[in-house]
């Protein structure tokens, strides 16, 4: 069984007084990928800025790579390797598409190179400002550049919302081949299950804060009663 990259165990955090999460417990092994899913509201953000140490554990703990990060600072927390992509398109906006790339970069397997055969767009775009991208573009720029930082593990946050089909398109190649062929261990909350299953190995839906089912990816996607209790969904056939 491949070691854990990052793990929640019996996790209980949430907002001042306010429990979010509650026993959250799961293990994300190096190179893997699971999908996020539940409802809107049941803690699926909140699981994420958990893991980034913007929400207070109130008990059980987080480990990434073995180490208890807990009490971590967020900023830490990203230099060890836990890379974030919010909803929020967070780009300099009066910085160009190469600029915001290489003020974020780290050593490792990705640079601009890399980064631009992932997106040829940015590299077409590279010498535009960040506000003169399409929403779609300012996207691919926010994974790419959490993608300079050569994190470990990469936390995706309905990176597919409100876009374009063709930008969708373009962005599930991409985590696709980051996935698989990379090899990049990623974590996906996503809306639409059937997108997220097919992108990922393995899954968890979260019910009023807590994991109410875990399974492969492949297996859910093709368990229709499931999907359909916890998230109201009927899947077309085939």
């Amino acid at each position: 069984m491949a070691e854990a990259l990052l793990e929640f165990r019996d996790v209980r955090s949430g907002y001042g007084e306010a429990v979010v999460l509650d026993n959250v417990s799961f293990s994300l092994p190096e190179g893997g990928s699971m999908a996020v899913l539940g409802r809107n509201g049941v803690g699926k953000t909140t699981l994420f800025l958990t893991a980034m140490g913007f929400v207070r554990v109130s008990r059980g703990s987080v480990f990434y790579k073995g180490q208890d990060i807990s009490k971590v600072p967020s900023y830490k927390r990203a230099r060890l390797g836990v890379g974030w992509v919010p909803q929020e398109r967070d780009i300099f906006p009066s910085l160009t598409v190469e600029e915001n790339l290489i003020v974020a970069a780290r050593p490792g397997r990705w640079e601009l190179n890399s980064v631009y055969g992932l997106f040829p767009r940015l590299k077409e775009r590279r010498a535009n400002m960040g506000n003169q991208l399409s929403g779609g573009e300012q996207q691919m720029l926010t994974i790419a550049r959490t993608l300079m930082t050569n994190p470990g593990v990469l936390l995706l946050d309905e990176p597919f919302e409100g876009l374009a089909p063709i930008i969708v398109e373009e962005l599930t190649d991409a985590v696709r081949t980051m996935s698989e062929r990379e090899g990049m261990a990623l974590m996906l909350v996503e809306q639409h299950a059937e997108v997220a299953l097919r992108l990922t190995k393995d899954a968890i839906i979260i019910e009023r804060g807590s994991i109410a089912h875990s399974a492969t990816s492949a297996e859910l996607l093709e368990d229709r009663d499931t999907l359909e209790r916890y998230l109201g969904l009927k899947l077309g056939a085939g």
